[in-house]
């Protein structure tokens, strides 16, 4: 933890006070990487893209995973099997789901296009400035489905069974099952799922980078970042933006802990 998370930061908040040039050359300047942070357009810009991204992480992928785990939940044979297929994607790297992806938005060749062809349609740029970033929140959603369906399943299988044998009593099944006593008693993991969300997409970057190098109006925090210390090699700014990530996480974290805070149903 000290060597690959506290040194890193702590380093990066020393650099954030300089401006450098290089490995080798810096000069302090005091908070002149902040002052320049805040009136920077293009860090707004990636802001904003990290935020839409953001909601259709929260959206989509912890309500499929919710939906997931509420299905598979209610069969009796199979569950270790679905277990399986959902949470596969995780094993595979981002910048392999990103080339395959590559391949799949293809114009001249790509799965989609292809289709499209073939029923007589128009292809489509899919990676063009208007629909590049929802189509790169397309993998990014896919690929962590699983993880929070897994998630949500365990807590669904601490619930005692008690609880549904006397809602099955009262007449109480189906989908009122799930909204007025699943849902109610995983409320507590379902904040914390939201949070990993959350948090989640601030690290957003490969792909990001591999379908579109940030390139058509899909700069998000983590791509600019990375522009800025590894590519400008300027190690001091690059670090200021990995502060204001970190703070910025921070803040969404206790914002969305205060507005999902409620009695939690213990059992």
């Amino acid at each position: 933890m000290s060597i690959f998370i506290y040194y890193p930061f702590l380093k990066s908040i020393y650099l954030s006070f300089f401006r450098t040039k290089g490995f080798f050359e810096k000069k302090f300047v005091g908070f002149e990487n902040y002052k320049r942070m805040f009136s920077d357009d293009l860090l707004g810009a990636a802001t904003l893209n990290t935020l839409e991204i953001m909601l259709y992480v929260v959206i989509f992928q912890v309500g499929f995973a919710l939906v997931l785990a509420v299905m598979v939940d209610s069969i009796k044979w199979g569950k270790a099997f679905y277990r399986t297929v959902f949470f596969f994607p995780i094993v595979i790297s981002g910048a392999a789901i990103s080339l395959m992806f590559v391949l799949i938005y293809n114009y001249q060749f790509g799965l989609l296009n292809s289709a499209l062809s073939n029923f007589g349609m128009d292809k489509v740029l899919w990676l063009s400035e208007t629909s590049a970033l929802k189509a790169i929140a397309v993998p990014t959603v896919w690929h962590y489905v699983g993880f929070y369906f897994i998630l949500f399943l365990t807590a669904m299988s601490k619930i005692p069974s008690d609880f549904y044998e006397a809602a099955k009593i009262e007449g109480i099944s189906g989908f009122k099952k799930t909204v007025y006593l699943t849902i109610p008693l995983i409320m507590s993991d379902i904040k914390v799922v939201i949070i990993l969300a959350i948090t989640g997409t601030l690290k957003v970057f490969d792909f990001i980078w591999i379908l579109a190098r940030g390139q058509n109006g899909t700069e998000v925090l983590g791509t600019y970042m990375y522009k800025k210390a590894m590519i400008d090699l300027n190690f001091g700014y690059g670090s200021t933006i990995a502060v204001y990530i970190v703070v910025f996480g921070v803040l969404l974290s206790v914002l969305t802990n205060r507005l999902l805070k409620k009695e939690e149903v213990t059992y």
